[in-house]
This record gives C-alpha cells, sequence and structure tokens, in this order.
C-alpha cells in the first residue's frame, strides 16, 4: 500500500472513532474506516489487522494481467479496500420503482444530513450507473457503521424490513451482471445450472414476469362486466401493456426458470430466496450441473419419438476459486493457491459443454466467475467450444454495446499457467518437456492441455476471445468478474473428452501410460483419495463425467432415468449476499496440498477412482400429484370464492403419494405441469415447483370452504375472484389499523370502526375473502395497489399476514413502528374465542414457520416451510 493510501485510510478511521465517540453531540456519522463491537464506554473498537498480502497471488496477477504500474498499483489497492454496501430492488418493476421512490423521498434525505466529524456529509446511497431503471443501489459507508449507529437506525431498519419480506435482496455489484446481458424475454426457458444462493435467480424469475401483472388486468378488464369483476379504475401500464410480448396464457407468463443446484441443503436455501417472488414458472432441481439430465416432454403422438426440453436462456455462473472476491472474504489472502482453479477447469468445461447440449439452436449461455484466473475462464470457453466443434457450432457474442456505463476489459487471448508448485508455463509443448525429460513423465501438478492457449490448428486458435469481459475492482469500486455470452449456431454431438485430439497425443499417451503402467496407477488412486478436486491431466486421457450427459441428450430413450449425483469439483463460491442475517458465507473450497509442496498428478489416474461417485444427499422428495378439476375439493374452492371460469382449473398439485389435500394445494403454468408429470420415476430430483396457492383451515361450520388463499398466491388468483368475496379498502387509516391489530373485533357496533369496509364485511359470510387495496387519488404517500388474504369470522377480522410482513408494511406506507396488537391476549378465551381459534392458528403457524424458515437457513435441515410434502 502507498504511503499517501495509508495515512488516508488511518484518517479515515481516526476520523471514524471521533465521529462515533460523539454520537451525543448531534447527527454526525461515519463513512470511512473499519468499525467492530460497541466498547463499554460506548465507542468502537476497530478490527484485528488482517495481512492482506500472498506473494504468489500478487507475481502471478501482475504477470498475467499485463496492466500498466499504475493500474497495477489501483488494482491491488483496491482489492485491499472493504467493498462498497449494495442491494437491489426486487419484484414486479411498478413494485420495486415503488420501493426505490421511497428510499429516495424518505432515508437519503435523512442519510445526507449526517456528517463526518471534519463537516463533510456522509455519502448516501447512490444508483449502479449501468443498472436498469436505477434499482440497484450502493454506498461505500461501512455495514457495521450503518447497523450500530444512531443516525442511520431508520435506513437500517427500512433494508432490514424490506430484506426480509422480499422487496430488497442484498447483492454484489458485479453478481448482477450476469443475467443483464442474457437477453431474456417473457415466455423464455432458462435455466440457472449453479444457483445457490438465488440472488441471480430472482432477477431471472423478474425478467419472466416482466409486465406480467398490466398484461392480466388489460385481458381481465375486456371481460370485467360479463365476469361481474369490480377491477377499479385503469391504470397506465395497463394502458401500455404489451399483449403479444406473451401471448398465449391470457397475459400470464408462460416462460419457466429452472433453478439447479447440486448441493441439496443449499437447493433448500435457494427455494427459501425465491419463493418470496410468488413464481408459479419456478422449479428447483438438485442435480450435479454436468450431468443435469434431459427432461422428458409430453407427446400427443404415441409412436413419436420423444421429444425433449431445450432452453433459450442458460446461466452457468460455476463454482470457482473466486480469487475477484478477496475484498470480502479475506482469507482467500491467506488460502489462495493456484491449485484452487486447475482443481475445477475439468468440471467448469464440463458444465459449460453440458449447458450447450441443452441450449436451443440460437439460444443463449452466459458463463461467469468471480476468478480472474484465465484457467477458470478464457481456456474453459475454449475448450468447451472445441469439444462442440469449434467456431462454427458455437460463438462468442460481441455484448460491448450492451449496459453501456459498465466499465470493463476484453477477454486475454494468450496467458500463462501456474501449476501447485507456483511454476510458470506459456505452452501446453513446455510442460510435456518438462514432464518427459525432467520429472520421470509426471506432469506437473494438476496443469492439462485445455488450460493452455489454443495454438495455430487446433481449430480454436483464432477464437474472439476478447469478447469476454473481464471486471477488475479498481474500474468500478467493484469485486472482480468475468462473463463469456455463447450463442449455439448449428446442433452438434460434443466430441468426448476422452478422445485424443491427434494421432501425436494419442501416441505421446500410450507411450507414457505403457511406460509407466503399474506405478502411476497407484499414484492416480492415491492422489484422486486425498485430493478434494482431482482434475485429469491430459486431454487425450482425462476423464468424462460429461460423457453420461452426452449420452443422454444423444439416447432419449429413458437411458437417465437413474443417473447418479456427481460432485462439482468445488464449492460455489461465497454467497452473493453479504450480510450475516441472511446466510453464513461460505468458502471456496482449497487445494489439499501445500502450495509450497506440490504432489504431481500423474498423466493416467486409476479408472476406480475416477468413476467413484459420491453417496446422495437429502431425503427422498415427496412427488407431485395434479388434482382432477372435478375433484370436490376444486369444485368447492371454485364456488365458495366464485372464481371466474378463465382462470385455469387444471394446474393444482398438491405433495404426497396419495394425491389427495391434506395441508396445501400447489398451482403450477401449464408446461411446469407438462414437466413434472412427464418425468415423474425418471430419477429427476425436483425439490420444489409452482406456488402455495391455498391453505387447509378448520372452519365452525361447513358452509365455509376451509381452504384459504395464501399469501404467496393471492397475487395470481385475486383478479380472478368474485365481487362476493373480495373487500374493497381505499382508505389509508384502516389498512393500518387492520395491520395494527390481530383480530380486531366487528361484533355489535364495532364494525362501525373500519369505515368503508365495515358494513360490508359485517355483512359478508364467514371464512377467506379478498381484501384489495385501492388507494384513493390525490395521496402522494400511499400509491401502492395490493391484494391480501382476510379472515372473517363470527366476531373478528385477521389479516392472513405474518408478522414481519405486517411491520415492513406499516413501515413502508406508515413509517410507523408501532407494536403489534394481539386483542386475544387481553381477554379471557370465551366460547366466542374458541370458534375463532383455527383461524389464530394458522396465523400463529405462519410465524412458525417464518421462524423455521430463518432456522433452516443457518442448518438447513428444517424443511418445513421450504415448502415441505403435505401431511397426508
Amino acid at each position: 500500500m502507498s504511503t499517501a493510501n495509508a495515512v488516508r485510510r488511518l484518517w479515515e478511521m481516526l476520523n471514524l472513532i471521533l465521529l462515533v465517540n460523539s454520537q451525543g453531540k448531534g447527527r454526525r456519522g461515519g463513512g470511512g474506516g473499519r468499525g467492530n463491537s460497541s466498547s463499554a464506554n460506548g465507542g468502537w473498537r476497530d478490527y484485528t489487522p488482517f495481512d492482506k498480502n500472498n506473494e504468489k497471488l500478487q507475481e502471478y496477477y501482475d504477470t498475467l494481467l499485463q496492466l500498466s504500474e499504475e493500474e497495477k498499483q489501483q488494482y491491488w489497492e483496491f482489492l485491499r479496500r472493504e467493498l462498497p454496501n449494495s442491494f437491489r430492488f426486487t419484484g414486479s418493476r411498478g413494485h420495486a420503482l415503488s420501493v426505490k421512490r421511497l428510499l429516495q423521498t424518505r432515508y437519503i434525505p435523512e442519510i445526507s444530513r449526517i456528517e463526518h466529524q471534519d463537516g463533510r456529509p456522509v455519502e448516501a446511497p447512490k444508483p449502479v450507473a449501468w443498472y436498469p431503471d436505477e434499482l440497484a443501489w450502493w454506498m461505500t459507508t461501512p455495514k457495521n457503521v450503518v447497523r450500530k449507529f444512531p443516525p442511520f437506525s431508520a435506513f437500517q431498519k427500512f433494508l432490514v424490513s424490506e430484506t426480509t419480506v422480499g422487496n430488497i435482496s442484498r447483492q454484489e455489484v458485479v453478481s448482477m451482471i450476469p443475467p443483464c446481458l442474457m437477453d431474456l424475454r417473457p415466455g423464455m426457458v432458462v435455466l440457472d445450472m449453479c444457483a445457490a444462493p438465488g440472488s441471480k435467480s430472482a432477477q431471472l424469475i423478474e425478467m419472466i414476469h416482466r409486465g406480467e401483472e398490466a398484461r392480466v388486468r388489460k385481458v381481465l378488464r375486456k371481460f370485467a362486466m360479463e365476469d361481474g369483476l369490480d377491477l377499479g379504475d385503469e391504470t397506465q401500464d395497463e394502458i401500455d401493456a404489451d399483449l403479444e410480448a406473451d401471448p398465449s396464457d391470457n397475459g400470464r407468463a408462460t416462460g419457466l426458470l429452472i433453478a439447479n443446484d447440486s448441493d441439496y441443503k443449499r437447493g433448500h436455501m435457494l427455494v427459501h430466496q425465491l419463493k418470496r417472488l410468488c413464481s408459479p414458472n419456478l422449479i428447483v432441481t438438485n442435480h450435479d450441473a454436468t450431468q443435469f439430465p434431459s427432461l422428458k416432454l409430453p407427446s400427443t403422438d404415441p409412436d413419436a419419438k420423444p421429444t425433449y426440453l431445450k432452453f433459450d436462456r442458460i446461466l452457468a455462473d460455476v463454482p470457482c476459486s473466486g480469487d475477484g472476491t478477496l475484498r470480502k472474504n479475506a482469507n482467500l489472502w491467506k488460502d489462495w493457491q493456484p491449485g484452487n482453479a486447475l482443481g475445477l477447469h475439468a468440471t467448469q468445461v464440463r458444465i459449460l459443454v453440458r449447458a450447450l447440449q441443452l441450449l436451443k439452436v440460437g439460444g443463449r449461455v452466459v458463463y461467469s466467475t468471480c476468478s480472474m484466473n484465465p484457467v477458470e475462464n478464457e481456456s474453459v470457453v475454449a475448450s468447451a467450444i472445441e469439444r462442440c466443434g469449434g467456431s462454427s457450432n458455437v460463438e462468442i457474442l460481441d455484448c460491448s454495446d450492451q449496459l453501456p456505463n459498465l466499465v470493463r476489459r476484453p477477454g486475454m487471448r494468450k496467458w500463462k499457467t501456474m501449476d501447485k508448485a507456483c511454476r510458470m508455463w506459456d505452452t501446453w509443448e513446455e510442460v510435456e518437456k518438462f514432464a518427459r525429460e525432467e520429472n520421470e513423465g509426471v506432469v506437473p501438478g494438476r496443469v492439462s492441455q485445455t488450460m493452455f492457449p489454443k495454438l495455430e490448428g487446433t481449430g480454436c486458435h483464432d477464437l474472439p476471445l476478447e469478447r469476454c469481459m473481464r471486471v477488475y475492482p479498481h474500474l468500478q469500486d467493484t469485486g472482480g468478474f468475468f462473463i463469456a455470452v455463447l450463442e449455439k449456431k448449428t446442433d452438434f454431438k460434443a466430441r468426448n473428452e476422452n478422445q485424443p485430439k491427434s494421432a501425436a497425443a494419442a501416441a505421446n499417451a500410450a507411450a507414457t501410460a505403457a511406460a509407466n503402467a503399474s506405478d502411476t496407477a497407484v499414484k492416480g488412486a492415491d492422489d484422486g483419495k486425498t485430493e478434494e478436486n482431482p482434475a485429469a491431466t491430459s486431454d487425450a486421457v482425462e476423464t468424462s463425467s460429461t460423457e453420461t450427459a452426452k449420452d443422454t441428450e444423444s439416447k432419449p430413450n429413458g437411458e437417465d432415468a437413474q443417473m447418479d449425483d456427481a460432485t462439482a469439483n468445488g464449492n460455489k463460491r461465497a454467497l452473493d449476499e453479504e450480510d450475516a442475517e441472511q446466510h453464513a458465507t461460505k468458502k471456496a473450497k482449497t487445494d489439499a496440498g501445500s502450495s509450497s509442496a506440490a504432489t504431481p498428478a500423474p498423466l493416467v489416474q486409476s479408472a476406480e477412482t475416477i468413476n467413484k461417485q459420491p453417496k446422495k444427499s437429502g431425503p427422498p422428495e415427496e412427488p407431485f400429484k395434479y388434482l382432477d378439476p372435478l375433484h370436490p375439493v376444486i369444485v368447492n374452492i371454485k364456488q365458495f370464492y366464485n372464481l371466474s371460469t378463465r382462470f385455469p382449473d387444471n394446474r393444482y398439485m398438491v405433495r404426497n403419494e396419495l394425491g389427495e389435500p391434506a395441508k396445501a394445494i400447489y398451482y403450477t403454468t401449464a408446461l411446469i405441469r407438462d414437466i413434472l408429470t412427464e418425468n415423474e420415476g425418471r430419477g429427476v430430483r425436483f425439490v420444489h415447483g409452482g406456488v402455495r396457492m391455498y391453505m387447509k383451515q378448520d372452519a365452525p361450520s361447513a358452509d365455509v370452504c376451509r381452504w384459504r388463499i395464501q399469501s404467496e398466491g393471492m397475487p395470481i388468483v385475486q383478479g380472478y375472484v368474485g365481487e362476493p368475496r373480495v373487500v374493497h379498502l381505499r382508505k389509508k387509516e384502516t389498512l393500518r389499523r387492520l395491520l395494527i391489530e390481530m383480530f380486531p373485533r366487528i361484533a355489535g357496533d364495532d364494525w362501525k370502526h373500519f369505515d368503508e369496509i365495515g358494513e360490508r364485511v359485517r355483512d359478508m359470510g364467514m371464512g377467506c375473502c379478498v381484501l384489495r387495496v385501492e388507494p384513493e387519488a390525490g395521496d402522494a404517500e400511499f400509491t401502492e395497489r395490493m391484494a391480501l388474504p382476510l379472515w372473517k369470522s363470527i366476531h373478528s377480522l385477521n389479516l392472513m399476514l405474518p408478522k414481519e410482513d405486517r411491520a415492513a408494511m406499516l413501515l413502508r406506507i406508515f413509517n410507523d413502528t408501532t407494536p403489534l396488537i394481539n386483542n386475544t391476549l387481553h381477554k379471557q378465551r370465551d366460547q366466542k374465542n374458541i370458534q375463532e381459534q383455527p383461524a389464530r392458528e394458522e396465523e400463529e403457524e405462519e410465524e412458525g414457520q417464518q421462524q423455521a424458515t430463518t432456522e433452516a437457513v443457518v442448518d438447513a435441515v428444517d424443511v418445513e416451510d421450504l415448502p415441505s410434502p403435505d401431511e397426508a
């Protein structure tokens, strides 16, 4: 670190300490330095200094990146700085813009009044320059200052509250880039191959649903009079809605996202993250990405050849060594070693090849890592294209005109490779020569031919790798990232990675194997057992888990039905969410050996070691069983809620072997129904699908439908519910009372306290109804239209929302932090209360499920709310 930078850093730390110690002297806050927990005297204790130096790491990237001396200094200076806080507004575009406006009008003016000790204003959050619609924001004030320092308390409550209910996603800025380059449009079928923890998947879901709400309302308005629906005033979004954007299902989104992760526990964390978006267009699977199975589609012709799902877009955000995350994962400074990248290269190639196999012709794969190492980046792209037949089959797209405010650097065409012993190699030929002449025929630690730039004559030497993009930390104060966008030009059959590329390579492999037959086989077995990321070392002889995947593509008659799960040879990088309240950071695997004492990887590994598969993790998932539209429960639901016939009734399903509604009824799209039913029993591990639409609710009368609309499903079905089960709320204070009071009474004359809805709820029959919030014109602060589940019992009402959602809504709409009032706790449970108990139990169960989900994020063993199979 330069002297000037050290002085500046010291000054910022001193300034922060002085600033925080002056808490009682007015609204003055911090904007630099690092703090820890509060000390006894109310000040701050600084973190123990961490050594952010690694000689071999710096030597490698100084040699590799070829930056000027000035840029080189900036590169390392920024890597040693703390990463800015960043977050993104999620959900529908209209809702996200509404929450963003709240940040701009309520909280930024407050933050802008906070000052440093020397009078400088604290830097307020600002939009990320390149992100569409200014829906991504960041700020340089350290997280610990925002969390602990009183002037930020209101802003911190806002962040925590909106994150809890899913309106804000804490996400690193560079992590937001890949989905923005996918050119994803409504109606497309998308696969996220390595999806956990789910921040990028959430972006993809939002793109699939773009414009859906306005399209559906536009279609409903055409038939509103015929169906007896009161939709309120027409909005500008409805007028502008493009029904041709996704035209085949009455405005509803028909696209699909399959979010996959190889780790069972992380797969359930993924469900927890994504279910908040209430999408019936989502499937979560649990498979090794290198062997993602072919998904069979139904056919109307029983004699026709089976057809399999192909994807319009695929995101391959692969496991990587993660050295672009040094700013937030400080342990990487001491743990980094070249073996981290070498051990992941083969798996990364296999994932990308499998992605290209599953892609439609004309489709797009976005490949990304948070590593700066070309062994995990450009070499993976080139090797995958080579295995897929070259640039005539797969093209690297030029995306330099997309995200114009994003500062990036072109991909590399030439690079060096560092082996486990930190020796630098320019070409594979150098490695072969060293192995033959100086190393008894053994290739130095984990290095393989595919890790080097392609030479002339290989068919891929002229690939435009400069079209890939590299994001360096010093360019825009971010982490490091690599992205490549590939387009499939034609169908192909991928070359087996075991297949020699030339006669010379085959002869060399055969000669080496013969010369070292017994010795190297033993070494290979030992190497595979002792190292976490065994990598193949010669393209002529390395084993292929993709061969199995390729066979499933070319033999689509069920051979993949019992496909075993293989390890992904490395962990997904540390989670994008940086706050402990969301997820604990999980670092990438490091090499088992020492960086200074390399363990050479032999040319030939034991087939027994290579083909050994790990045991499957996680309990078996309950099946998905779809309900007949004439099932008595479905008929009862349709009649009770006066559901429009335009709402599909053949997409309801349950999760139990009996196929009978027990606790929950789910809703999916037609495409998901076809995929889940057609692939039942074929070995595909589906973890989650669709949205929980109805929940079982005990009721005191047989006339009351025992299936209440779940808050997750409310946005989907509410527009089709008939007026007899709809309550229209227009006044702000009426909503506030329903949010603050749990079980407010409406017996006697109490209904009069509810203004415009009082008489309506007094006369309405018991059970669940739709509370449609339609703000009156003229209130600039109360503009958010929404539909909420409301339960009416004999003597009271209950807004069926968890406490967290109630509190978040109170804060967002009313800037109110009043504690919630539970009226049932202030009087004895007489017979009247006993009649209302089922509704209370369900509300309490929701709260318990929220807590269970939070605990599941930590230990990932509680699958009750993620969602669980129905109880029979």
